[in-house]
């Protein structure tokens, strides 16, 4: 499998940045960043011919990353 692209790992790393913060301070703003980041992250072109491994990798990829 080849390696996540950096600009998808990191559209996944502001994702869950966004969600923490619309969870500690709802606000519309970050309700619409969400919703940009989710559709970054979904509808990538990585992700085309690609099966669950894939989706996994990059989760794992931003665990990995975060225990370091």
């Amino acid at each position: 499998m080849s390696p996540i692209p950096y600009d998808l790992a990191h559209a996944q790393e502001e994702w869950h940045t966004a969600y923490r913060q619309l969870a500690e301070r709802p606000h519309t703003a970050l309700r619409r960043r969400l919703l940009h980041l989710s559709t970054q992250v979904m509808f990538h072109p990585y992700w085309q011919s690609r099966r669950r491994g894939a989706w996994a990798a990059l989760h794992g990829a931003r665990h990995d990353r975060a225990a370091s």
